[in-house]
């Protein structure tokens, strides 16, 4: 569901190794790619039909739409008995997430997996290893930061009328959001801005930059979280913001601060970080501070290595 994209890449994956049985998008000219590879799928516009019409027949799904799709898609497969494989983030909304979960646990014998390429790979584990063996001590805060957004936000909606594509179905694109008319800047990429849709640079890539973190120190709710962003928009995410986490100490650590970035802002350059040496490493990217020393990583946990 969603073969456009990143979901051009779910296809891909999915059918090197899997009989790829049914292929569903809303926009014929963003899909033709995965429609064209696997010319024996059956295609359908509206994912609803397609379970309809093609249970018996389908094992699995996966749920590559725009983010506000997710949880209505994925929940539809879950209630129609198929294992289900989503992107992430996995729900635009908390209470969505908390629904599909509920859904998910009522139904143990059928797998469910987010996309997080990062935490499937070799980097994020090592991280872990590193922390906890105490390569750089006590970790006490974590900076992180991305390039996103990279799409327009910040914005207000624009005005312009403009015909819907023969090849979009602009109704069933929108799907659960509320209606308004059409426009070529909101699809199929610069949705990710708008809060109807999208989740903005926070959303779309906390789940990658975030997750080591969360994962290696078992971080639960903060206590406290400041924001401050550039100018706010009712209709679209800022287009930058720096968002500030304290999370109260557990056994065996204590109180870490994470902080997030986004719209190119960087962190400090590290203490122990050679002048010589460029910084920010990277556009986005992780750095970890202990009381012994300080760790940087990629966006997607790849590549860790100690500053010194």
């Amino acid at each position: 569901i969603g073969v456009g994209g990143m979901g051009a890449n779910d296809v891909r994956g999915m059918g090197a190794n899997e009989n790829i049985y049914a292929l569903c998008d809303v926009d014929a000219r963003n899909a033709a790619d995965s429609f064209n590879a696997f010319p024996k799928a059956k295609r359908y516009k509206d994912y609803r039909e397609m379970l309809d019409k093609e249970a018996r027949n389908i094992d699995a799904v996966t749920v590559s739409t725009p983010d506000h799709s997710h949880a209505m898609a994925a929940m539809t497969a879950l209630k129609a008995g198929k294992h289900v494989y989503t992107q992430k983030p996995l729900t635009r909304t908390i209470w969505e997430a908390r629904q599909l979960a509920a859904e998910a646990a009522r139904r143990p014998k059928q797998a469910t997996q987010m996309g997080n390429q990062g935490h499937a790979n070799e980097g994020t584990r090592q991280i872990r290893e590193w922390v906890e063996a105490g390569a750089i001590g006590t970790v006490h805060t974590v900076e992180l930061w991305t390039n996103r957004p990279i799409w327009p936000q910040g914005i207000v909606r624009p005005t312009e009328m403009h015909h819907v594509p023969s090849t979009l179905d602009w109704e069933l694109w929108l799907g659960p959001a509320p209606s308004r008319p059409y426009h070529p800047s909101y699809a199929p990429f610069n949705w990710r801005g708008y809060w109807d849709w999208g989740t903005g640079a926070l959303g779309d890539m906390a789940c990658h930059i975030m997750d080591a973190c969360f994962w290696t120190l078992q971080l639960r709710y903060p206590t406290r979280i400041t924001a401050e962003t550039s100018q706010l928009f009712p209709e679209t995410a800022p287009k930058a913001s720096r968002i500030t986490y304290e999370f109260p100490p557990v056994s065996g650590r204590g109180p870490v601060t994470v902080i997030w970035r986004d719209g190119t802002i960087a962190p400090p350059k590290p203490h122990d970080w050679t002048y010589d040496r460029p910084w920010p490493f990277d556009s986005s990217g992780q750095l970890w501070i202990g009381d012994k020393g300080t760790m940087v990583a990629g966006t997607y946990g790849e590549n860790p290595h100690l500053s010194d």
